[in-house]
């Protein structure tokens, strides 16, 4: 695939139900999923980022809206866009690797 994505897909049931599936069938020139075996949040990039995002959060102040919520995580990745290093680094551990490998 020569201008198409990689993207991982782990077996939460929105990737494996009717629409995900169409999706990506729609999508196959597109994305190239990347299937993860159950249970391996660690083998995940978006988890990583996603954990990275829980702990920037401030523990002393929790939202308590969706809209403080929402606020808090668009100045995370603000913030992220200023430090791309970091970003990389989510994809620099050997248990991620194979995104990058083509």
């Amino acid at each position: 695939m020569e201008s198409g994505r990689q993207g991982t897909v782990d077996r939460h049931p929105t990737h494996r139900s009717r629409a995900g599936r169409s999706w990506l069938a729609d999508h196959k020139d597109q994305v190239e999923p990347q299937f993860l075996p159950s249970y391996s949040s660690g083998l995940n990039p978006d988890e990583l980022v996603n954990d990275d995002l829980k702990r920037s959060l401030p523990h002393t102040h929790r939202a308590r809206t969706q809209a403080e919520l929402a606020a808090g995580t668009r100045r995370f990745f603000h913030r992220r866009q200023r430090r791309p290093r970091i970003v990389r680094g989510h994809l620099g551990g050997p248990h991620v690797r194979y995104i990058l490998d083509e």
